[in-house]
């Protein structure tokens, strides 16, 4: 009990510490009155669908005029440098038309009138029914929609903001759709830090987006509504049907749709507007700006609280269980294995005194020679069935060393696994400690990628000293197989998906040019580093020493009970890692598909149930192995590796129940698209814990079997 609590404290701590880390930016950029702010254009993302487009090749936006920002060096209508996250995640970042200065408000300002046929006017009504919404940037700050927590006593922001609206009139059935063509920009700023706010400068701590539909007519000379509060109508998506047929004779327009003929000519003219309004926070400091984007994170503290709390009942049951295997049933079978006076297989029988030899006692013929033999009958029966409660584990000794089947498939997943675990470390780590944040943008894949890279080392090594465990000899075939045969599952399968998302002219789409680069980091870097890796596992290192030598004729196996089978022991054991982290699992889900919008970061807690479930995926392997050997079955290899990872198989489970009763995603792009991924995140983490289930299993017979052999 008091180590569960200490252990409880120490999580507690851990848990404070990396919540205390924040760093939201490398630099701070501070802005003068009258100094122009750039803003950016990205992409529009749904919740509906996994298809991302670009903000700026939609076909009803303004066309950038490609003028020049005064006050600065950018053009509009050109496109950012991107790191490799960024790309992947589908960011496409441009320069808008869009002015805004420091401090100077804009009540309403005219940028465009666009003019859309009636294939983009479906497109524009597609994006809107979709239920789209726009990623603008200013200083590295996602343009928000605010809202009010449930008691109204806190703001919070959701990034992003509507297209448009989807409207149905009492009585219609048909759809209305109204286009937001007027944005209404709240840029929120506090004194700079340090020398810049003694010379007035300001810090950019919020941007925020309120949209609005104000119809076409009723504009000035410039452009701009009479009345931009008081608005009656909004900007509807409608072009009048064509009422002439193919012969130019008039037609019913009832009986006309509007989509008959995508290429009549026809078009509507959408005016873009937009208002600007500065805001000083005297509050909220640059370093806390990010803070509001998490408002609606921390209001669920107390249910990631719950997790953790279940996660340590769990560990602690477990441990309990894992602590009496242990100190007690293994400790008495090594102690009653040496009593027993059996070492490397060989029986010691006990010399017992009065005993004859049979032919002695047959030529004596005495009754007290009969006797005397029948004590020792007993005597023997005695010592040997003192040798038959030598059951179990300990008679496997001689095979549980023997190399498995396909041990050259499972050498090469081993390294795999260690390449993943090492990067997975790698970024919750930096992640606890702020240096991956949102405000890094597509800082997670980026630094994932290189870590995954990197750790190629780790994955050479650990894969040849297995594979040369095993007994095998071509260290280099087994580099070559390491080195691919992850990745490249991984690389075919993004590449076919891929061909798809290209099809849908979707932002999400890798360019040609970012694979090029991905395969020259696969087989140019992480390669050679494979190589470098298993050449010194292998040649330098070498393979592990076993306690035991195996025997030359394999033991047969007995007949198993139910609950020691394969699938049986797969899905009872992947059980109870999945229960230590069901609850968290939750979030990350929400975040990803429920509410794109918002960010994923309290890592605090993520790192902690991290923690636990590594714990519990270790110790539930040692049970499931040690329960396998008990049954007398040698064949502990995969057994322990496919336990270690069984949990992705119920987490899969989960993403299928999340999709159908909590997700409303759309088409069947999409639907491939989530469950693809899902799967390969999925497979990604089952190999991972696949892994570390295996090394502790490993781990555990070699000290339990060398405790026998250090007699």
């Amino acid at each position: 009990m008091h180590a569960d609590v200490r252990r409880s404290a120490i999580f507690c701590s851990f848990l404070v510490l990396a919540q205390a880390f924040y760093i939201p930016g490398f630099s701070i950029k501070s802005y003068r009155d009258g100094e122009t702010i750039p803003l950016f254009v990205n992409k529009v993302y749904s919740d509906n669908t996994e298809l991302q487009y670009a903000y700026s090749e939609l076909p009803f936006v303004c066309t950038p005029s490609g003028r020049t920002h005064s006050g600065s060096s950018l053009i509009s209508g050109t496109s950012l440098s991107l790191n490799l996250g960024e790309v992947l995640r589908g960011d496409r970042i441009m320069v808008s038309d869009y002015e805004l200065v420091m401090g100077n408000d804009e009540e309403a300002r005219y940028l465009c009138s666009h003019q859309v046929d009636r294939k983009g006017l479906k497109r524009a009504k597609e994006i809107i029914r979709d239920g789209y919404v726009a990623e603008w940037i200013v200083d590295n700050l996602p343009g928000a929609t605010s809202f009010v927590t449930t008691d109204k006593s806190r703001k919070y922001y959701a990034a992003g903001f509507k297209i448009g609206e989807e409207y149905y009139s009492s009585g219609s059935t048909e759809p209305q759709y109204f286009i937001n063509n007027h944005v209404t920009l709240v840029i929120r700023y506090h004194q700079a830090p340090g020398k810049d706010g003694q010379q007035g400068k300001k810090v950019i701590v919020g941007f925020e987006v309120f949209p609005k539909s104000i119809e076409a007519g009723n504009r000035n000379e410039d452009g701009l509504p009479v009345d931009i509060h008081n608005v009656e109508y909004g900007m509807e998506l409608h072009i009048s049907p064509n009422t002439t047929d193919a012969e130019g004779e008039y037609a019913d327009p009832s009986s006309v749709s509007e989509t008959d003929d995508l290429d009549d000519g026809a078009t509507l003219t959408i005016p873009y507007t937009y208002s600007v309004y500065f805001r000083e926070e005297e509050k909220l400091e640059w370093q806390n700006r990010w803070d509001m984007y998490f408002v609606a994170q921390d209001e669920s503290s107390k249910i990631h609280w719950l997790a953790i709390i279940n996660s340590l009942v769990i560990l602690g049951l477990l441990t309990a269980v894992v602590a009496v295997i242990v100190a007690r049933t293994i400790r008495g079978d090594i102690k009653g294995y040496k009593d027993g006076g059996v070492e490397e297989g060989k029986a010691k029988v006990k010399r017992v005194r009065g005993t004859r030899s049979p032919r002695k006692s047959a030529e004596k013929g005495g009754l007290l020679d009969h006797l005397g033999d029948a004590d020792a009958d007993a005597d023997i029966s005695s010592d040997e069935e003192s040798l038959e409660d030598i059951t179990g584990w300990k008679l496997v000794h001689g095979d549980v060393f023997r190399p498995p089947p396909y041990g050259g498939l499972l050498a090469p997943l081993v390294g795999s696994g260690m390449q993943l675990v090492f990067m997975a470390a790698g970024l919750l780590t930096l992640s606890c400690f702020g240096v991956l944040n949102p405000s890094f943008r597509g800082g997670y894949i980026s630094v994932g990628m290189g870590l995954f890279v990197v750790a190629g080392l780790f994955s050479g090594y650990f894969s040849s000293r297995v594979y040369k465990t095993f007994g095998g000899q071509l260290w280099q075939k087994n580099v070559l197989v390491t080195g691919t045969l992850i990745p490249g599952l991984l690389f075919a399968t993004v590449f076919i998906l891929n061909l798809f998302v290209w099809a849908q002219a979707s932002s999400t789409a890798i360019p040609f040019g970012t694979l090029v680069g991905l395969i020259a980091l696969w087989l140019l870097i992480q390669l050679p580093l494979v190589y470098i890796g298993g050449w010194y596992g292998f040649i330098v290192v070498g393979a592990w020493d076993h306690p035991i030598k195996t025997n030359v004729i394999p033991r047969q196996i007995p007949l198993q009970s139910w609950y020691t089978k394969s699938v049986q022991t797969i899905l009872i054991a992947g059980f109870i890692p999945f229960a230590v982290i069901f609850i968290e699992l939750m979030f990350v889900f929400k975040s990803l598909w429920q509410d794109k919008s918002g960010y994923y970061y309290v890592f605090g807690f993520l790192a902690v149930v991290s923690v636990i479930l590594i714990i519990t995926v270790i110790e539930v392997t040692i049970v499931a192995t040690y329960v396998q050997l008990c049954s007398e079955n040698y064949h502990w290899w995969w057994q322990s590796f496919l336990v270690g990872g069984s949990s992705s198989i119920w987490i899969f489970g989960y993403l299928l129940w999340y999709y159908f009763t909590k997700l409303h995603i759309t088409g069947f792009v999409s639907s491939l698209l989530f469950f693809c991924y899902g799967f390969l995140a999925c497979g990604v983490y089952g190999l991972l814990t696949s892994t570390i289930g295996f090394l502790s299993a490993y781990a555990f017979v070699r000290r339990i079997y060398g405790a026998i052999k250090a007699d």
